[in-house]
């Protein structure tokens, strides 16, 4: 390649790498805590005019940038957590971004193919590797939207394909295909009538519920945080709660126990706090099994002071709570990975309390739409989530955390609590509306009347397969309407 043109080829190639960064850079704008929802659409758009008649390896490397531009900026908190990891996790999945554009046909029909992708790609990464990491998803960003009620019909893909879809309404307008873009807007318009008719539950009652969160610093670990002084601040927050109530609900992992909790002094003092309270209590507790093993659930008081119920965390955070190929990995970073592995639970996401059954998903649980549809699934009429983002840096994983409540409660139907330590604590209706949330390291006990809801929407009955086999058929559709389509060149020679 002559001077001239290798010049001419690095320019342009610079250009389209700082696009395909920005055109990623927006989607991550659009994401918790940032939350400017449109941006999403725009980048969205921006990523299919950079693919639009590419070769295959431009769309890939495109489709890269793309992945970094977006994931990069909106996981920055993982830094503080770990370096490895973040830069892993990263690379990991916007290569699988890349993937995706060059799965993508260059032609017209990448407005079909583009949704069914970023399903796929989503269903994937939510998943793999370790269980997934289902964190700056696009049904995050698109929360407020009207459409964000279309996970009630087929859960949190179909709301990636309507986010979609809804670019390529906007892509196809560009170029003025006018009936491409209407048969698209008409795909979406469905979708949102659907979810509009679809069941949503119904109430059974009410109950009055306190939600605690004892405040302190955010940015702790566990190495430098004292067990007893975390306890006590809960302990000294519970004093706020206005009798009569129902259901106290205290945050994940404040409750953290040397040995076994059946005996231990801080069981007999929740139970001398429901007493008091005359309430069901919903503690987090963490207990050590052994030398190599330690469980995370939340324990159940009813108001006479006995433990009548509790859940086992069963979705565990790789290399937070356990450490995948330890043996491998543990000699070559031995200061920041945890020395007990938590046992993982087997039972269902309920526990059964004096106020009723409660679906549990712990913390990280919240992420995964699977962990609430078990817990809806075996009866729970409401949903909590008690947490722990005291050890995160920045907002960005609780301000995340607060949206994926919010998308939980719009697919199962339910009330969602959250209860966390240092925030944020929150109600969330079924509607996905947000409740009296806490600030950041206050001390502050919420309180409020919710509904005890039953019955099940289309959303935790389907899964995610049905999107799955859709995105799968939209691909599939998308390349058979693009090799069917005479090229330019082809249609001189006729």
């Amino acid at each position: 390649m002559s001077s001239p043109r290798l010049a001419v080829w690095a320019r342009t190639s610079g250009w389209t790498a700082a696009g395909s960064l920005a055109a990623g850079g927006l989607v991550a704008l659009s994401m918790p805590p940032w939350g400017w929802w449109p941006l999403a659409l725009i980048g969205l758009v921006a990523f299919e005019r950079l693919i639009a008649d590419q070769p295959i390896w431009a769309r890939a490397w495109r489709g890269f940038g793309f992945g970094a531009g977006w994931l990069f900026p909106a996981t920055f908190w993982m830094v503080d957590f770990t370096l490895p990891g973040y830069l892993a996790v990263c690379v990991v999945f916007s290569a699988l971004y890349g993937l995706a554009g060059a799965a993508c046909p260059p032609g017209r029909s990448r407005w079909v193919a583009l949704p069914g992708l970023f399903v796929l790609v989503g269903a994937i990464r939510w998943r793999w590797p370790f269980g997934g990491v289902p964190l700056a998803t696009l049904p995050m960003s698109q929360v407020d939207t009207p459409w964000a009620t279309t996970v009630r019909v087929l859960g949190p893909l179909l709301l990636v394909g309507v986010c979609v879809v809804i670019a390529m309404v906007l892509a196809a307008a560009l170029e003025r295909r006018w009936q491409a873009a209407l048969v698209l807007a008409v795909v979406v318009l469905g979708f949102w009538g659907w979810a509009a008719l679809a069941p949503r539950g119904s109430a059974t009652g009410t109950i009055d519920v306190a939600i605690v969160q004892g405040g302190g610093p955010q940015r702790t670990r566990a190495a430098n945080t004292i067990p007893g002084v975390v306890f006590e601040r809960h302990l000294e927050a519970s004093q706020l709660v206005q009798k009569p109530v129902d259901l106290v609900v205290w945050p994940e992992d404040v409750v953290d126990v040397h040995g076994l909790f059946v005996g231990s002094e801080e069981r007999q003092r929740l139970a001398e706090l429901a007493t008091e309270l005359d309430a069901t209590l919903v503690a987090g507790v963490v207990e050590d099994v052994s030398a190599t093993e330690a469980a995370n659930f939340a324990a159940v008081f009813a108001p006479d002071g006995s433990l009548v119920d509790r859940y086992d965390k069963v979705r565990l955070v790789p290399f937070g709570e356990y450490v995948p190929l330890r043996s491998l990995i543990e000699p070559l970073a031995p200061d920041y990975l945890p020395a007990r592995d938590m046992r993982r639970g087997d039972t269902p996401a309920v526990v059964d309390t004096p106020v009723g059954r409660l679906g549990v998903t712990i913390s990280w649980e919240i992420f995964f739409e699977d962990r609430a549809r078990d817990a809806i699934g075996n009866g729970g009429e409401v949903l909590l989530n008690p947490t722990n983002g005291a050890s995160y840096w920045l907002t960005i994983v609780q301000t995340q955390q607060i949206a994926s409540s919010r998308l939980r409660a719009l697919e199962t139907g339910r009330w969602v609590v959250q209860s966390a330590p240092t925030g944020f604590s929150a109600f969330v209706d079924p509607d996905g509306n947000v409740y009296q949330r806490t600030a950041v390291s206050e001390r502050k006990v919420i309180q409020t009347e919710i509904e005890l809801r039953t019955g099940q929407t289309l959303a935790t009955r389907a899964g995610p397969w049905p999107m799955i086999a859709l995105a799968l058929a939209a691909l599939l559709a998308a390349w058979i309407a693009h090799h069917r389509t005479p090229t330019p060149s082809s249609r001189r020679t006729r």
